[in-house]
């Protein structure tokens, strides 16, 4: 914590009582000369037509989900639409006070914030940028399209873009917004400021909040905004979201002229429905929504309901928020009232609910009673309305035909490797230009004392030098870190205990003297906020390393990992990055939930970089590589190893910058007869049981896998040619491992030199035991020769210690453990 905000025991122990501020509910009061000075004719005309947008276009993909037909036109949509029928006010509203530069992240139902958005951009973008934005987007894939067919005006060309953009999206074609990998749910267009919609529900919360962070720490113009449903507040992202960009710390202990907090609109389409679940009266308890802003910060928020059925009353309490954002003092919460006509889905036929509730509603149109409006106040009449409601079905209809044609708008190709060029930018990370913030000149910081140490743990006749003279594994790493935070401007780092203490480990020690805030802060224990934030702020531009303490922490933060940070560069086509490092130390000695090795879980997921160091020389030039890319990382450090100097790799850890090759293992021992493939610190029980191995006349080459995605097998299949055996070890439990993919790749590749079965060693299939039983459960240098001897290779002799016979896999499995 930080020594310059002193907790006094005498004003925290004062007796008291804690006063509310009143929240203002459904205030706005229609003022039509009001509204015409502020807004002007053309823009309230405006309103109307985009609200006839939104709705003829969810109505049209309604019509070809539930009847596979629109105006005449066939076409079986296979994949999802989550329609927002009766919310078009609400997002037009929305997005009417927001500039091309404030950003805007929806939900899967946020077809409506996607248009209003870009509506709103077209109006208010120059012509000449707007003509380079479609021209340059996706090498103009799209326009190409659009000019095939459009009308010759920019203004008009840019609607066609924005609605065949949008569809050819939804309908999986190589011309959509994403080339068709994001679909319904995951749309989205960053020049007009539309940042991805999340198909989880409240995943843009977190994801908001570091883009805004983003916007703040490099001075970037425009806010954030989250969309997201009343049912998201039964998620527990969305509170981590709040208290994230609710903390004191901007305010306190930030510098002042960097504006305050991160500039971020929590806005809640409060529609009463979780799919099927009513939020009012049945699933949630706080009655109305912006009551939650209360149990956040002293200002409660500045929540406040609104009215989502008037448009006009939306635009002007997000003109009011967005002016509190942009000078510092948010974040803000909005209940915007509104209403789903439709079900959750095409499929879903409403049951949950009376057909009475749904028509009182539909009386309540905000489409009918804005147009009474125009049409009252001589702003439109009759016969402009009708010629823009057929206008639009006429510009939907031809939009349809667009999106829904093979040849106007193909699909990837079957066989494509395209998705798989997706996954990975493999791109020199973000560049920005400036110098780097930093408080002292990097020779007089830690750093220099570090390079002062002895790069190795032993000297040149191989004896041990004192370790509190030589670089350790957790020194490597800083100085990794150091090296990276003086050169990349747009670096920061943030987590659990990162400013002040050092970081739980010592990693970031040194750090703090050498940083502002902004760049190296505490986060709150929020595990899903600190990775969604991330993820926010690495889509926006930034580079961003977070740590989560322990490994076992990362369930804590699933979503974030598993759902957000691996697959937005696929799922954008290509065109978002993501430099996103993620620290997570696998812990010993603290029990079942602080020592798990969940390598082999993110392993498994598509998207993500997985890397583990065994030896100082690898922790420093793998980060620098993690941190240098641009490809989100997970860098998986062991606490076994922390405070060990480097004893494995000749001539040390280098002075400056390196990086280690992606993907490549490296041969640690040299051998003929057996190759023992290790990974993690399992690295050092292997170069034991070599040494143990040479009694009984076997020679094993000892490799180090160091990656897990990317894994180049070049090397591996090379060794184990040369062997014709292999052992694979590592401190993951077994059920599962990680090492049972390379040993069934390892089976194939290289099968007519096998000599024997290729065996797996791991931890036990149990939960990790406290310290003292550790070595029941953790593999040793006994096992590993056991096995060999049991299974593999006969040592003459040999009498095993532990139980590593064949018929312990059926026992242990037979039994579940």
């Amino acid at each position: 914590m930080p020594k310059t905000l002193p907790l006094d025991p005498t004003q925290l122990r004062q007796a008291g009582w804690l006063e509310a501020p009143r929240l203002p509910l459904n205030q706005y009061r229609p003022d039509p000369p009001a509204e015409l000075a502020r807004y002007g004719a053309p823009t309230l005309r405006r309103v109307y037509r985009d609200m006839l947008y939104i709705r003829g276009f969810e109505t049209m993909l309604d019509a070809f989900k539930t009847q596979g037909v629109y105006q005449g036109l066939a076409y079986s949509h296979k994949g999802p639409a989550h329609l927002s029928i009766g919310q078009e006010a609400a997002a037009v509203g929305l997005c009417l006070p927001l500039e091309p530069e404030d950003f805007v992240f929806g939900s899967h139902r946020s077809h409506g914030e996607i248009l209003a958005k870009g509506f709103g951009a077209i109006a208010k973008l120059g012509e000449a940028e707007l003509a380079s934005m479609l021209e340059t987007y996706q090498e103009g894939r799209i326009l190409r399209v659009v000019e095939r067919f459009a009308h010759p005006s920019l203004q008009e060309r840019a609607l066609d873009y924005l609605l065949y953009g949008l569809l050819a999206e939804i309908f999986g074609r190589d011309t959509g917004f994403n080339r068709g990998m994001g679909g319904s749910m995951h749309a989205f267009f960053p020049p007009f400021g539309i940042l991805p919609n999340n198909a989880i529900v409240g995943g843009s919360a977190n994801i908001a909040v570091g883009a805004a962070l983003y916007k703040r720490i490099v001075r970037q113009l425009g806010v954030c905004v989250a969309s997201i449903g009343d049912a998201a507040l039964g998620c527990g992202p969305t509170w981590e979201a709040l208290t994230f960009a609710s903390m004191d710390q901007y305010r306190t202990l930030w510098p002042a002229d960097l504006g305050g907090a991160p500039p971020v609109l929590f806005n809640f389409m409060n529609n009463f429905y979780g799919m099927g679940g009513q939020t009012l009266g049945e699933t949630m308890g706080f009655g109305v929504l912006a009551r939650v802003g209360l149990g956040v910060n002293p200002q409660a928020l500045h929540a406040e309901r609104v009215d989502g059925f008037n448009p006009l009353a939306v635009a002007e309490a997000v003109a009011r928020k967005k002016a509190l954002l942009l000078q510092g003092q948010g974040p803000a919460l909005l209940d915007t009232l509104t209403y789903r006509y439709s079900g959750h889905s095409p499929s879903d036929a409403s049951s949950y609910r009376d057909k009475s509730e749904i028509e009182a509603w539909q009386a309540q149109d905000a489409l009918r009673h804005y147009a009474n409006y125009l049409l009252e106040q001589n702003l439109m009449t009759q016969d402009e309305q009708a010629a823009w409601q057929q206008e639009v079905q006429e510009r939907l209809r031809r939009i349809a035909a667009w999106a829904t044609s093979d040849e106007v708008s193909p699909r990837l190709p079957p066989g494509s490797e395209q998705i798989a060029r997706w996954m990975f930018s493999r791109k020199p990370g973000p560049a920005q230009a400036g110098s780097p913030w930093v408080q002292k000149p990097l020779s007089e910081t830690r750093y220099s004392v570090l390079q002062s140490k002895h790069r190795a743990g032993l000297d040149e006749a191989g004896n041990p030098l004192p370790k509190l003279k030589c670089l350790t594994y957790a020194e490597a790493l800083t100085e990794a870190l150091f090296e990276a935070f003086y050169t990349d401007p747009s670096l920061i780092a943030y987590g659990e205990e990162n400013r002040d203490w050092g970081g739980a480990f010592g990693v970031y020690r040194g750090l703090t003297e050498a940083l502002p805030y902004p760049r190296l802060f505490n986060a709150p224990i929020s595990e899903a906020a600190i990775v969604g934030t991330a993820v926010g702020y690495a889509l926006s531009g930034g580079r961003v390393v977070v740590e989560l303490m322990y490994c076992d922490f990362m369930g804590r933060a699933g979503d974030e990992i598993f759902n957000q940070m691996a697959k937005w560069q696929a799922m954008s086509g290509g065109v978002l990055q993501m430099p996103l490092v993620l620290r997570v130390s696998v812990g010993s000695k603290y029990g079942a939930q602080h020592s798990q090795d969940w390598s082999s879980l993110v392993a498994h997921i598509p998207g993500l970089q997985v890397m583990y160091p065994a030896t100082p020389y690898d922790a420093k030039g793998m980060l620098t590589l993690a941190l240098q890319g641009s490809d989100p990382v997970v860098f998986f450090e062991s606490q076994r190893l922390y405070g060990e100097p480097e004893l494995v790799v000749p001539g040390g850890v280098p002075l400056g910058p390196y990086r280690v090759p992606l993907g490549q293992p490296a041969i640690r021992r040299p051998g003929e007869d057996i190759t023992l493939i290790s990974l993690g610190p399992a690295l050092y029980r292997a170069l034991e049981a070599a040494k143990r191995l040479q009694q009984y006349g076997v020679e094993a080459e000892v490799m180090d896998l160091r990656f897990l995605n990317p894994l180049d097998y070049t090397p591996l299949v090379e060794s184990v040619r040369k062997t014709g055996r292999a052992l694979l070890v590592s401190e993951a439990c077994e059920r599962g491992s990680f090492l049972h993919t390379v040993a069934s790749n390892l089976s194939q590749l290289a099968f007519d030199d096998l000599d024997g079965p290729i065996v797996v060693l791991g931890a036990r299939n149990w939960i990790t035991p406290p310290a003292e039983l550790e070595d029941l459960f953790f593999p040793s240098a006994d096992w590993i020769v056991d096995a060999v001897h049991e299974r593999i290779l006969p040592l003459p002799g040999h009498q095993p210690r532990t139980a590593q016979a064949t018929q312990e896999i059926l026992e242990r499995n037979r039994l579940g453990v």
